[in-house]
């Protein structure tokens, strides 16, 4: 369990393993932005816990994977998440699925949802078409509101994404703030949430 006396601690990860995806920058700019802002960031990339695909048969047989166990040691250490979830023909990505699925599992008696109760989210996404992977936003809400997370309405779908970036920073100075405000809005209410 966390300590709620201290600074509000924040798991950030994007849902690509991909060396250069875009939403794995967008995730490295937001965990900057929430330690600027007053929270502390834990920036993951998913490809060090890799995972195979979730198999029932497997879990009974050999338990949960030795990264989902420490993936799960990670989760219980933070207040929050901030997750950019890419967009695959229009859904989130399998990695993503497959990740929360074998989150979600019982553990040593037990459920694997309460490792998500009262953890608030904040969502964005990034793409090089021009919705900016905004059908992925609303699925991976959906997904997170059903295994007992809140999910904050603040999001950021950045279009163009191939263009969308400039030495660290959103070129858009409209984004920019929009994305600052997504991660101010999370560390202020886990904040409030302290008090």
């Amino acid at each position: 369990m966390v300590d709620l006396s201290h600074k509000p601690r924040i798991l950030v990860f994007a849902g690509s393993s991909r060396k250069d995806s875009f939403n794995k920058l967008l995730a490295q700019l937001c965990a900057q932005r929430i330690d600027a802002l007053g929270g502390i960031a834990t920036f993951i990339d998913l490809g060090d816990f890799p995972m195979p695909l979730y198999d029932g048969d497997m879990e009974t047989a050999s338990g949960l994977p030795d990264h989902a166990l420490a993936l799960r040691e990670l989760l219980s250490e933070h207040h929050g998440l901030l997750i950019a979830s890419p967009e695959y023909n229009g859904f989130i990505t399998p990695l993503l699925k497959n990740t929360i699925d074998w989150l979600t599992r019982p553990h040593e008696g037990e459920s694997g949802l309460k490792l998500f109760e009262g953890k608030f989210a904040a969502v964005v996404s990034a793409s090089p078409g021009g919705l900016g992977g905004l059908r992925s936003l609303a699925l991976i809400r959906q997904l997170l509101s059903n295994i007992g997370v809140t999910v904050l309405p603040d999001q950021l779908a950045v279009a163009k994404a191939g263009d969308a970036f400039s030495d660290g920073r959103l070129a858009d100075t409209k984004q920019q703030t929009q994305l600052d405000g997504v991660c101010q809005r999370l560390v202020g209410t886990l904040e409030k949430l302290r008090d």
